[in-house]
């Protein structure tokens, strides 16, 4: 009976009841140094956990668009080379305002930055700091994320 039950739940009832991911695109902001690639970190403004910046699709905007504007909001890039496909994506969960996890699938599009601004739009919400690619993967939390960055 209860494999029955197990898998009645597995099956049929546990997917009805997930909610579909939710999408953001982020900006993978580098730049080119004698010792190699850095990126662009910012703080979350909520946990201050290292991330990269990153926000909801803008109407208008390509994906790829939206990221780089992210950029300029949250990290005060003004100035970039954007890919327009994105080289990975990553999953996490997001907490809203009531306090309810979403499922979030966020795309990933490089973003080699040429200009950088002290003054933006968050500027006093977060802290940035440019850092390897081997230590943007140890201060990033997502696993998915992490790999990204290790394989680019």
């Amino acid at each position: 009976m209860f494999f029955h039950i197990q898998r009645f739940w597995d099956e049929f009832l546990s997917p009805m009841l997930q909610r579909p991911k939710r999408l953001q695109v982020a900006a993978l902001c580098y730049r080119e140094c004698d010792d190699g690639r850095e990126v662009l970190l910012v703080t979350s403004r909520d946990s201050g956990r290292w991330i990269l910046p990153k926000g909801w699709p803008i109407r208008g905007l390509s994906s790829a668009q939206a990221a780089k504007q992210e950029a300029w909001e949250e990290a005060g890039v003004s100035k970039g080379a954007l890919a327009d496909t994105a080289i990975g994506s990553y999953t996490y969960d997001k907490t809203l305002r009531g306090g309810l996890p979403v499922p979030v699938e966020t795309h990933v599009y490089p973003l080699e930055v040429t200009n950088l601004k002290k003054d933006f739009p968050e500027a006093h919400q977060r802290k940035r700091k440019w850092v390897s690619t081997a230590d943007a993967a140890g201060l990033v939390d997502e696993s998915e994320l992490k790999s990204i960055l290790r394989d680019w």
